[in-house]
């Protein structure tokens, strides 16, 4: 058994069974171990950031690592935006990146780079096998890393010749299932961060929770919402989550704006900020005369539990600390009737339409930045969905994740929302969605501008932009043809430009199985 076929067999006892590739001459004996194990789904994407991405989006909705194949350094950091973006939201991946074999490296051939230099800023786990008999433990202790409270990012390097070597010692599927099937879990929280947190909310002084991490989830919610009930408090979540389980009949929380004006007007009012599973406020970037942390600053900050500490034990004992567990959460309440809206393309129609025609269960990936800054609030009441966020802010983020969540829900719709700018950095994405066959409509909000640059400009107090400036943030000229892009990947595409025709485009697309794009054109 070659040091390849080990690594399948371990990733395999592990439960790692999704591997999404973008494979080279290196990995080639992990292709070829693929043929002998097809219990190990391979993936395949056209961009390594596609590829991370997709393994970001299938952690965040399976709640276990895929392993990704990248190809050298450049492989890797072509998918390093999309780790970037993976390890802020905390999930967890096993990639595994294949070098030149150990003996060639010293002749500096063209794609040898300091792949372990590329690999550490964005691995918590970083080894190199350098035989084939290092790779089951090395593997056991990748997986242990990814599952880890919080997730990992754990980076393998394996070299051509520890992947294309026989070991000594035979290596055999299941063997160390028991060693690595659930990683790490949660310590519990601190007692006095506990009472710290039940002392300020029974204050009488404004209080928020502010919610990130699993704090977010439903079973969270349920807490947060009796904590609420029966204190009065506040409740926020961060701007941007990973996941949040929200819609009607669940526990709500308001999304923390992403202006800084409109953040700070929104907690300066609160004399404690209770966090739980999330950091301290701050702003997603730092602006002339205006502060970084959001909070006033005369509140205090309590810390209830951090993301390594059991969100859940730590809710349920606040909640009994300041005797909520018998109190009642306010939940959202879908309305009677959700007309569909008529007339022209805004982000106030384009949300309505979203929150009438959401099917049960959906995943919403979102990365809508500026159109779609009204549709988080107007969907609260949308039947029950998850919604994911772009929580480290390098775009192209929404079609990869997408991807990645269809794979781990085959049984769900994922809904795909971008804009024109940010679906460039990773349109090949669609072409894996058509080749694998998975349920996920693409809108793509077609403004043919970077919009958010225009905001930022203004914002950091660049001026008024000239015509140099104004090029640099428009995406026209020639203008992108979303219809003809999608088509040419494979996914069936229409362009819509008024409200009724994208009710029509999206209730049909809600109704049929496989990718598809709808164009909305601004």
């Amino acid at each position: 058994m070659n040091g390849a076929e080990i690594l399948v067999n371990a990733l395999l006892s592990g439960g790692v069974d999704v591997c999404f590739a973008n494979p080279g001459t290196s990995e080639m004996h992990f292709v070829a171990a693929l043929d002998r194990y097809p219990k190990m789904r391979c993936v395949l994407g056209l961009f390594e950031g596609v590829v991370t991405g997709a393994a970001d989006g299938y952690f965040r909705m399976s709640g276990k690592p895929a392993s990704t194949l990248l190809h050298l350094g450049p492989g890797l950091a072509n998918g390093v935006s999309a780790i970037h973006n993976a390890m802020k939201a905390n999930s967890g991946m096993v990639n595994v990146v294949g070098d030149h074999a150990s003996w060639h490296l010293a002749y500096d051939a063209p794609l040898t780079s300091d792949l372990d230099g590329i690999a550490r800023p964005v691995s918590h786990w970083l080894k190199r096998a350098h035989a084939p008999d290092d790779i089951a433990r090395h593997a056991v202790e990748a997986i242990e890393a990814a599952r880890s409270r919080p997730p990992a990012i754990a980076t393998l390097i394996l070299p051509g010749d520890a992947a294309w070597n026989e070991a000594e010692t035979a290596f055999h599927h299941g063997e160390v299932k028991g060693e690595i099937s659930l990683g790490r879990g949660y310590s519990a929280p601190q007692q006095a961060a506990i009472d710290a947190a039940a002392k300020a909310l029974k204050s009488g002084e404004p209080s928020v929770l502010f919610l990130g991490g699993e704090a977010v989830r439903g079973p969270a919610m349920e807490l947060v919402g009796k904590i609420v009930a029966k204190t009065g408090a506040q409740v926020f979540s961060q701007t941007f989550c990973a996941r949040a389980e929200r819609g009607a009949g669940r526990v709500s929380a308001a999304r923390l704006p992403y202006p800084v004006d409109h953040a700070v007007a929104a907690l300066k009012d609160y004399r404690h900020v209770i966090t739980v599973q999330a950091a301290a406020p701050v702003g997603f970037f730092a602006y002339p005369g205006k502060p970084s942390l959001l909070a006033d600053p005369e509140a205090e900050i309590h810390s209830l539990c951090s993301l390594s500490e059991d969100p859940m034990q730590a809710l349920e004992a606040l909640a009994e600390a300041v005797g909520a567990l018998n109190a009642e959460p306010k939940r959202e309440i879908r309305p009677a009737e959700m007309p569909l809206p008529t007339g022209g393309l805004n982000p106030l129609s384009i949300a309505q339409a979203l929150a009438a025609l959401l099917p049960d269960n959906a995943i919403v990936v979102d990365e809508s930045i500026t159109t779609g800054l009204n549709s988080y609030a107007l969907t609260a009441a949308a039947k029950p969905h998850d919604w994911l966020m772009n929580m480290g802010g390098s775009i192209g983020f929404a079609p990869p994740v997408a991807t990645g969540a269809a794979v781990a829900c085959p049984d769900r719709k994922v809904l795909c929302i971008t804009g024109d700018g940010s679906a460039m950095y990773s349109l090949q994405a669609l072409w894996t969605q058509a080749r694998e066959g998975l349920d996920v409509t693409t809108i793509v909000y077609s403004n043919r501008t970077y919009q958010i640059l225009q905001m930022e400009f203004a914002g950091v107090g660049a001026g008024k932009p000239g015509p140099s400036a104004r090029a640099m943030m428009d995406i026209g000229n020639p203008d992108l043809d979303w219809v003809k892009l999608g088509e040419g990947m494979g996914v069936p595409s229409v362009k819509v430009t008024t409200a009724e025709e994208f009710s029509a485009a999206l209730a049909r697309s809600m109704a049929e199985q496989g990718p598809s794009l709808i164009e909305v054109v601004l």
